[in-house]
């Protein structure tokens, strides 16, 4: 048995299309993208992969376009940090301090023009700026880097700006000066380092142990 296969005997009209290059030549008729119609940061994009592709001899498009999206994540993530790093920075160097810590008035004094210069600077003067603003913290360290200066002239420590309470206070030899060093090493300690705030009856009773201790040393 033969299948039978129906033939159409119609006429076929054919037409005729005309000028279509010039019919559909706008941008929206465009379906591949170029580097020449695409964008500014699709070309720099572009230009980039082609780069790396030659740079490091990758052998596809699509691997360097891929390599490309890792190299400007990680540029991204690396200016963030840059930016966070400096406006930390700044604001450490604003404040003296950490903006969710308390600010400290170490940033006030020099470290290194005041405790590596103790045997120039004029204390009194300095104590008295200090205490004319009500700044007892500062007033009472001072205080202790004068009583330093004062023990080192002397003799009766040798100091170092890297030696710690402790070690000035094993080269005394004296029991009496032990205790009094003690004593006012304990106070400059609690109200610099623990950065409290005192009052000006507290600042006086501190103030007295230290001028008391300064005197019998220079007797």
């Amino acid at each position: 048995m033969q299948d039978i296969v129906n033939e159409d005997t119609e006429p076929i009209d054919k037409r005729e299309y005309e000028n279509l290059s010039d019919t559909y030549n706008g941008d929206e008729f465009i379906y591949e993208r170029t580097i020449e119609n695409s964008g500014r940061w699709t070309r720099f994009k572009q230009w980039l992969s082609d780069f790396f592709k030659d740079l490091f001899d990758i052998n596809t498009d699509a691997k360097a376009a891929d390599f490309t999206d890792i190299a400007l994540k990680i540029f991204y993530v690396v200016i963030f940090l840059l930016v966070v790093f400096f406006i930390v920075k700044a604001i450490i160097n604003k404040e003296g301090n950490w903006v969710f810590g308390k600010s400290s008035d170490k940033s006030i004094i020099p470290v290194t023009d005041v405790e590596n210069n103790i045997y120039e600077t004029d204390f009194e003067s300095l104590i008295k700026s200090a205490e004319s603003e009500d700044n007892y913290r500062l007033a009472i360290r001072y205080y202790y880097l004068w009583l330093l200066k004062t023990l080192s002239e002397a003799e009766i420590i040798d100091y170092d700006v890297e030696k710690t309470n402790s070690d000035y206070y094993l080269e005394i030899a004296k029991e009496d000066t032990k205790k009094d060093f003690s004593y006012t090493s304990y106070l400059y300690n609690y109200i610099w380092y623990g950065e409290f705030d005192i009052d000006e009856h507290q600042f006086q009773k501190a103030k007295d142990a230290f001028t008391q201790f300064l005197k019998s040393i220079k007797k």
